[in-house]
């Protein structure tokens, strides 16, 4: 019996050094052929598929930086708005909606997500699919699953998401480039938000965000969806801070968690007409040289499910707002 256990150890340990990642930034790391060993055991690679691509891993070491200063926390609103607000920009999305207006107006009549909010967040994400990135995807996720502990724990499941992706997609896993951080396509999705909210709206047995504007467009209103969009709800309104307020009392959010009546209790009004018990944020903006305030509902929360800052939202939905009446203006 001793004999038999010997052996059966030796076998495991000689199994276990076939797995080897022989070139590449990433040659000789366990934490490396381990992933290796338990995608080989869940899902349908190989292990002479997995050690092929891993072998050809450049680490993407420029990625920290940005990943450690993203702009939604290094900028004020004044200056984050000014990246995204151009006349270019609402000018660029007058033309992508007469371009693509059936489409639009087909996904929005399914969905009830406007089409200035579906042009809006192709906008800010790729200025309508100008600007996919330029980062390898596979070797961007391999260098921030392994070697940037802060998000280990999401990088590592994104790049097993994206593994299952290319397989389910036929994508070829080397050919395809993104974000620094992995994000896809013209509305960048990352790999499992592709996987959980991507569709096939043009039915030809792909999903792709990268060429086909039925998927690409029906895919982010089903992002909305998907997260809970009102239709016909409202975004957001600007508030106006009275005097002897007490709206240093509320807490700051995203998530509407007061109602109406409790905002204006506190010192806050509105022009625009919004029912005592509707749920609302408070969502502080900082301008050059004092704080604006608005009301967030259910629909600006929803966006901030794509990008989870308020900025990001709010120049959503200004640009939004900004294209539909320039292309109401043209009509």
């Amino acid at each position: 019996m001793r004999r038999l256990v010997l052996v059966f150890l030796l076998l495991n340990v000689t199994a276990a050094a076939a797995v080897e990642i022989t070139a590449g930034d990433y040659q000789g790391r366990a934490d490396v052929v381990a992933f290796v060993e338990r995608m080989v055991s869940e899902t349908s690679y190989s292990e002479a598929e997995l050690i092929g691509l891993f072998s050809q891993v450049e680490k993407q070491e420029h990625l920290f930086a940005k990943l450690d200063r993203p702009a939604e926390k290094e900028l004020d609103w004044y200056q984050y708005r000014g990246i995204f607000i151009k006349d270019k920009r609402i000018e660029r999305g007058v033309e992508f909606w007469r371009k693509h207006r059936d489409m639009l107006e087909r996904v929005s009549a399914e969905t009830g997500v406007p089409p200035e909010i579906i042009v809006a967040i192709i906008g800010v994400e790729t200025f309508y699919g100008v600007y996919k990135g330029k980062d390898p995807v596979f070797d961007s996720l391999v260098t921030l699953a392994f070697d940037y502990p802060r998000r280990a724990k999401f990088f590592m499941r994104e790049l097993e998401q994206f593994l299952l992706l290319a397989k389910e997609q036929g994508f070829d896993v080397r050919a395809l480039r993104g974000s620094y951080a992995g994000a896809m396509g013209v509305p960048q999705f990352i790999s499992s938000s592709y996987r959980n909210y991507a569709v096939d709206f043009d039915q030809d047995g792909q999903i792709n965000l990268f060429d086909s504007i039925a998927d690409i467009t029906a895919s982010v209103a089903n992002y909305f969806v998907r997260h809970g969009w009102e239709r016909d709800g409202m975004v957001a309104r600007p508030l106006v801070a009275v005097e002897d307020n007490t709206i240093d009392n509320l807490e700051i959010g995203v998530k509407p968690a007061y109602s109406w009546r409790e905002l204006k209790q506190s010192g806050l009004a509105s022009d625009f007409t919004i029912a005592e018990d509707t749920p609302v944020a408070l969502v502080r903006l900082q301008q050059r040289t004092h704080p604006e305030y608005w009301a967030g509902f259910k629909n600006f929360y929803v966006i901030t499910r794509y990008n989870r800052s308020e900025l990001y939202a709010m120049a959503v939905y200004q640009l939004a707002k900004l294209i539909s009446h320039a292309f109401k203006q043209a009509a």
